[in-house]
């Protein structure tokens, strides 16, 4: 493990002076699901839920949630992002709803941040529009899949 970059000297937190770097491509994935009744899984499939369109809102969520990371994380750089996408995939062995974003940039720092964000922000969407048939539903495994780019070079999780 290297070095926490976001902690000066004395131990207090700063953000990262990035000015330095070289631009250059970096994209990052991340994952998460969201495990409910399967009730509610054919409910949300079936485009039958009271909120109207969990996929569709749920990933337009994600979305604007991975422009706004820089607002709601602290230390993190705001950035001009070149895309996001968010998948939103029924899986009757959960049963549940598989969330997978992926961000993309050409600047000096990852976009880590912003998938994760989009990912968590969709899983409570999908939370929200749901919550009034199932409140038992959990919000799982949301992780980094993958970075490629940038000094630290690429990253995969290892499945």
């Amino acid at each position: 493990m290297s070095a926490l970059t976001h902690i000066g000297t004395a131990g207090e937190a700063h953000m990262v002076d990035v000015s330095a770097k070289p631009e250059a491509l970096r994209v990052a994935r991340a994952r998460g699901q969201v495990t409910m009744a399967r009730e509610t899984l054919q409910l949300a499939v079936d485009g039958q839920a009271k909120k109207g369109d969990v996929f569709g809102v749920a990933r337009i969520a994600g979305i604007m949630a991975a422009k706004k990371t820089s607002e709601l994380i602290p230390l993190c750089h705001p950035l001009a992002l070149s895309s996001v996408s968010v998948e939103i995939t029924p899986d009757d062995a959960l049963p549940g709803l598989r969330v997978l974003a992926e961000a993309s940039v050409t600047g000096k720092t990852g976009v880590e941040m912003e998938a994760l964000t989009a990912v968590s922000v969709a899983c409570l969407t999908i939370y929200d529009m749901l919550k009034a048939v199932d409140r038992g539903m959990r919000i799982e495994g949301v992780e980094l899949v993958e970075k490629r780019g940038g000094k630290s070079g690429d990253w995969r999780r290892d499945e």
